[in-house]
């Protein structure tokens, strides 16, 4: 049974790099039912075709890299996924996210409402304009979800099923030293 099947159960998609790692750390949540990882592209960007791992990091597709996170609202809002999504990658790197570059992992909120659109904005203007954690302009972009696709099987849940290359890959990357620094401010 997929977890995610509950009528009561919203969806937000993200993208911030490569989703082995934005998966791992909203599943983390309490009161997220599941985060999948997955192809993800704006309305204005939607394309017919169907894209694949080969096919989107390549860089030549309007998809990126992206997580469908399936939650509770009664357990966490849609304000906390947000939220905890601007310390969970780095938003003022436009071209990519760490070790992993190219169109295909740049940062991303994908909203489906008027109202999540609104906090998307009123949080990113918040952080750019008063925050003491991010000096710059803030690069992720804010657009309405087009398309969501799974990714293939064996990218699902990857950081348990590989653990030992996904935290060689995390580390490696640079992530997790970037988001400790963040995370302690």
């Amino acid at each position: 049974m997929n977890k995610g099947n509950n009528q009561n159960y919203k969806e937000a998609v993200f993208a911030g790099g490569c989703f082995w790692c934005i998966e791992a750390d909203f599943e983390k949540l309490p009161g997220v039912i599941e985060a999948i990882s997955g192809y993800a592209s704006s309305k204005k960007d939607v394309s017919k075709e169907e894209p694949t791992y080969e096919k989107v990091s390549t860089g030549n597709t309007n998809y990126v890299e992206a997580v469908k996170v399936i939650y509770d609202p009664k357990i966490i809002s849609y304000e906390k996924l947000v939220d905890y999504f601007w310390t969970h990658h780095n938003p003022l790197d436009p071209e990519g996210q760490f070790a992993d570059r190219g169109p295909q992992y740049r940062p991303m909120i994908f909203y489906s409402n008027q109202e999540e659109k609104e906090y998307a904005e009123k949080s990113k203007k918040e952080l750019e304009n008063s925050s003491n954690i991010f000096k710059g302009k803030i690069a992720t972009q804010i657009v309405a979800l087009g398309k969501f696709y799974p990714a293939e099987e064996y990218h699902q849940e990857y950081y348990k099923k590989n653990p030992v290359h996904y935290k060689l890959y995390r580390t490696g990357s640079g992530r997790d030293a970037f988001l400790k620094e963040v995370n302690k401010k």
